[in-house]
């Protein structure tokens, strides 16, 4: 008897032994296939799914600690289906039995997680757990997340050994994510110096502003895995801004929308002149009422573009990423600050570009009308003393009032070119006070009337093509169309088209509230379609097969398109005598610039 006991120890003994060289055998295992990873994401997955094989746990889990130290940022889970995911709903921030392994990053073992202080229990659809092994990872003494373990397989509880497994692979966790972080960061500072470079190359090459900052956002979120990305900037005399260029998800519905400065992410950039962080967009004040959220409503950054603030910047580019993904972190602000520094260059050539496009078309536009003035208006007058001193020798009375026909069609057509002159000295005058600048104002004040931020959309030479009582109409037009969208639409989304195509200016309001009623008063309408009428255009309202309203302003941006029963029109032209009447196109000084032409001799 005594030998069969011993035998029974023995026996006992070389289990005990086998199965520690099995564990140590699948701790080493599981440490190389840790380690072996480079990718973050493939790191703390193997973690998770070590851990659980480990020990012979039913559930594992790996919260990463946010930014603040208090909260989880990610989660990830192993043997929760992704039904049961879906049905328990949000995944756990930290707090309850979680948060007390963040508070206290030691390991923590329960046989009964139930019974701890600090369980707040488990949410609906929730899987019962009772047994609880929590440790904590460190990478380079910073506590980087936690690695949770719930229900040891059998009924057991876990044990000294279990404990000391995971922390052993705690240990080389952190190593494995300090290498992986390492690895991330290098290859995302190579992927910035690509992007750096490829913006580089299309600002010197010569492309659009459009399409630089197209170019911009696309990269940024490409390296930064956002959902989405965006570009807005500052118009001149508008409390907002107006999202130029937008790229990823909802691009099609948050392009053209013009965002407050106060109270919102993106306005803190541009006044404060530093980045702005949002752990989850959806719940975060600082996103409009109303407004569609960029990418799913996750975490997001607001970065301004260059290195004023206020006035003096240039614009802000935002990032926003999917509910669930990790918060952008302070080592992928740094190269996102330099990128940004990128949009705000190509900003400030493309605006040196316009100036200077600008200048020439200005001097062009001089030099048009110092050839009008010296040489077209002198052959033009001479011309009609030649034609008055001929009349003194025609003795045919028809021919003579021909002649003096002509003479006034030349007086008229001194005129008119004068009057082209001074259109030609006079446009682009005050660039504050375009029709570009004022439409975005009144778009961006009807956004507290609406409850929430119109699309705004506009295209051509707005400031330049359109004459000033067209663009006048236009805008008292705008804010008539706004106002009523406010106060009787109903709508939750409006948008504004305006477009200087094709010789005349395309005012669009649309939106998809409650529509036209078929009764009702129209006299605000009606007030529209005389001003449309007033400088020969036209006005429509519309009920879209989508439900919704679309009314649509158009004038020409001509005086050719006035219409026939205008308050002068069809009166015949009234000729002034004096070839230099009307304004001096010219108030330079110069030898002929302020010099009256001779008149001409009397009529006879």
């Amino acid at each position: 008897m005594r030998l069969d006991e011993l035998l029974d120890e023995l026996q006992a003994r070389i289990d005990a032994a086998r199965g520690t060289r099995d564990r140590v055998h699948s701790l080493l295992e599981a440490v190389v296939s840790v380690g072996r990873e480079l990718e973050l994401s493939q790191v703390l997955r193997r973690i998770v799914e070590a851990g659980a094989l480990l020990v012979d746990a039913e559930y594992a889990a790996l919260g990463v600690i946010g930014p603040d130290g208090r909260t989880l940022s990610q989660f990830l889970t192993v043997g929760l289906t992704d039904g049961e995911i879906a049905r328990i709903g949000s995944l756990p921030s930290g707090h309850g039995l979680l948060g007390e392994v963040i508070r206290n990053p030691e390991p923590l073992r329960l046989a009964d997680l139930g019974a701890h202080p600090s369980s707040h229990g488990f949410p609906a659809h929730h899987p019962p757990m009772r047994t609880f092994l929590g440790v904590p990872i460190r990478v380079r003494e910073e506590v980087f997340g936690n690695l949770y373990l719930t229900d040891k397989r059998g009924g057991r509880e876990f044990d000294t050994e279990d404990e000391s497994v995971i922390t052993t692979l705690s240990v080389a966790a952190g190593v494995a994510i300090d290498n992986a972080r390492l690895y991330e960061g290098s290859q995302r500072q190579q992927h910035w110096l690509r992007a750096n470079a490829e913006v580089t190359r299309s600002l010197l090459s010569g492309s659009s502003r459009t399409e630089v900052l197209q170019l911009i956002a696309r990269r940024a979120r490409d390296i930064t895995g956002a959902r989405a990305a965006e570009i807005a900037t500052a118009l001149p005399g508008a409390d907002g801004l107006l999202v130029e260029v937008a790229t990823g998800a909802d691009a099609a519905v948050r392009q053209g929308l013009v965002l407050p400065l106060e109270g919102s992410m993106v306005g803190a950039a541009h006044t404060g002149g530093a980045p702005v962080a949002s752990s989850h967009a959806a719940t975060d004040r600082r996103f409009p009422a109303g407004a569609p959220l960029p990418g799913a409503g996750g975490p997001a950054v607001a970065v301004p573009l260059g290195t004023g603030r206020g006035a003096d910047a240039r614009g802000v580019l935002l990032l926003a990423r999917a509910a669930g993904d990790p918060v952008f972190s302070e080592g992928e602000l740094e190269p996102l600050l330099a990128f940004a520094g990128q949009a705000a260059l190509a900003l400030e050539l493309a605006d040196r570009r316009r100036d200077a496009e600008q200048i020439a078309l200005l001097e062009e536009r001089d030099r048009i009308a110092r050839d009008l003035h010296d040489l077209a208006i002198q052959r033009l007058f001479a011309t009609g003393m030649t034609l008055q001193s001929a009349a003194r020798l025609v003795e045919h009375e028809g021919a003579a009032q021909r002649i003096g026909r002509a003479v006034d069609d030349l007086d008229e057509t001194i005129k008119i070119i004068r009057s082209t002159i001074f259109g030609l000295r006079t446009k682009d005058r005050d660039a504050g006070t375009g029709l570009r600048a004022r439409t975005a104002r009144a778009v961006g004040e009807a956004a507290a009337l609406l409850g929430h931020p119109p699309r705004l959309s506009m295209e051509g030479l707005l400031d330049t093509d359109v004459p000033a009582d067209v663009a006048d109409h236009a805008v008292a037009v705008l804010g008539e169309l706004l106002s009523n969208a406010a106060r009787h639409s109903r709508a939750t989304r409006v948008g504004v088209s305006l477009k200087a195509t094709g010789g005349e200016l395309v005012l669009t309001v649309s939106d998809n509230g409650v529509g036209i009623p078929a009764r009702g008063r129209r006299s605000g309408l009606a007030n529209l379609a005389e001003r449309a009428r007033r400088v020969g255009g036209t006005f429509l309202a519309e009920t879209p097969a989508e439900g919704g309203s679309r009314l649509t302003w158009r004038a020409p941006l001509h005086a050719d398109g006035l219409p026939p029963d205008g308050p002068d029109a069809g009166a015949p032209p009234q000729p002034d005598p004096r070839p230099d009447a009307g304004p001096d196109p010219d108030p330079r000084p110069g030898p002929d610039a302020l010099e009256p032409e001779p008149a001409p001799a009397p009529r006879r």
